[in-house]
């Protein structure tokens, strides 16, 4: 793993993989798959992505005015699935992290933690925009630092060839997904 130059960031995006968002505030903390996340910006890295008004996540990312992007790859597809299938909400008592056993580790600049064994995070803070959260549920953010592992990901690109587990996937409806294809 290495940290990203911030004038990169915004290429772990731009061939539009299904994300898994984490949020924190206080003590609590949530996870979601979220497959509409989208590069706006170069300087400073902007990004965007459609959160629900009902999500747990989205509640935390409020309150907090930061959160997480992890990049999850093939080998953690029924980790998707899972967090991706229930609201943080639904599980008293405890979080989807116990829930899953998800393991996580401290990122560098906001408190939401990060997913081990992704290919790549962003933490990120938002951006108020109240008109277009309210009426598109779209949140704006800047990217303030960014990781991702280099087996994959090396001088600004993505380089898949040799890891097949370690491709990011992509939902295309329905809980079908496919994983990053070959480079042409």
């Amino acid at each position: 793993m290495a940290n990203i130059d911030l004038s990169q960031a915004t290429r772990l995006l731009n061939h539009g993989p299904t994300c898994l968002m984490t949020s924190a505030h206080g003590n609590q903390r949530n996870i979601m798959a979220a497959a509409w996340v989208c590069a706006l910006d170069f300087t400073p890295p902007k990004v965007t992505v459609v959160i629900d008004s009902k999500t747990y996540t989205r509640e935390l990312m409020k309150a907090e005015g930061t959160f997480a992007i992890n990049l999850p790859c093939v080998q953690q597809i029924e980790l998707v699935k899972k967090v991706g299938s229930i609201s943080g909400r639904d599980l008293p008592g405890t979080d989807k992290f116990a829930e899953y056993s998800i393991q996580t580790f401290a990122a560098e600049l906001i408190r939401a933690p990060l997913v081990k064994d992704c290919v790549a995070w962003l933490e990120c803070k938002v951006i108020p925009e109240q008109h277009i959260e309210d009426s598109y549920d779209l949140f704006v953010a800047e990217v303030i630092a960014a990781q991702a592992d280099t087996r994959v990901f090396n001088d600004g690109r993505w380089q898949f060839d040799g890891h097949d587990d370690l491709r990011t996937i992509h939902h295309v409806a329905g809980g079908a997904f496919f994983a990053t294809g070959m480079s042409c």
